[in-house]
């Protein structure tokens, strides 16, 4: 059984798509590309496809993950590009993996987020992330299944700044236009229990600082993936499995699957 990881997007109008419905999306979509699916046991099987860590309804992503299981190996590049064209614009699969190493979702301790604040002045902006930055502790609340829950959103924020739009906070890929003045906030936010999320942050500048933006907020998640401590960054998850193939012996499955699809074909009689 080869076992692949992916990373996938959620752009443009694509963003309010629910977990659910993009699960119902790419199941289709592997039916269409007709991948070898490993199938689950018992009365109802269904595609073995794990997901980690999806963002919320209505946020776009540069940086969701998802693994699948296969009956027969194939080739990572090839695979990705059939999906990619199965499934709508704006749910594109960008990059695909063999899987070499276990714990996935061990590897998703920490997101970059960004968060575009329409009709917000840079200098508030500016003041209110100083005045989160200072606080020891700042409580939010947010509606849970048990009801509604006080949590302090300020210990899971590991930075946070404020900037206008400019070269420095604006990525071609990433949802969110750029037609207008605004500020700009980029966060990085440590996957802690219970989940603070980007309108939990929005909620503590507003606690602090009175920071309300008029429109509400575009939020898209840049980056998600293990926390380095010492630089404060977050660390590509699919790393160690792309290390681990490069690594791998020529012979191995994977690799011979990917040689395969590479070698050019062979020249027929003269």
């Amino acid at each position: 059984m080869q076992r692949i990881r992916l990373r996938y997007t959620k752009r443009g109008r694509l963003r309010f798509t629910s977990h659910r419905d993009f699960q119902r999306a790419f199941e289709r979509a592997l039916r269409r590309a007709e991948v070898p699916m490993a199938y689950s046991a018992g009365f109802t099987p269904h595609p073995k496809v794990s997901y980690a860590n999806a963002a919320p309804t209505g946020t776009g992503s540069e940086a969701e993950y998802l693994e699948i299981a296969l009956t027969e190996a194939r080739d990572p590049d090839k695979l990705r590009a059939l999906l990619d064209e199965s499934l709508p614009a704006g749910l594109d699969i960008i990059d695909a993996v063999e899987a070499r190493t276990s714990g996935l979702a061990d590897r998703l301790t920490a997101s970059v987020w960004e968060l575009r604040l329409d009709g917000v002045v840079l200098a508030d902006a500016e003041r209110a992330v100083d005045a989160f930055q200072k606080a020891e502790t700042v409580e939010v609340q947010r509606k849970m299944k048990n009801g509604m829950r006080t949590f302090d959103a300020r210990a899971a924020v590991a930075s946070l700044e404020a900037h206008g739009v400019g070269p420095e906070t604006h990525s071609p890929q990433a949802d969110r236009p750029t037609d207008q003045r605004c500020a700009i906030l980029r966060l990085v936010v440590r996957h802690v229990t219970p989940a603070v999320r980007p309108d939990d942050v929005l909620s503590g500048l507003r606690a602090v600082a009175d920071l309300a933006p008029p429109v509400p907020a575009a939020v898209t998640r840049l980056a998600q993936g293990l926390f380095d401590e010492e630089t404060g960054t977050v660390t590509d998850p699919l790393a160690p499995d792309r290390e681990a193939v490069a690594a791998a012996p020529a012979d191995s499955p994977g690799v011979a699957v990917a040689a395969a699809a590479k070698a050019p074909a062979p020249e027929g009689p003269a």
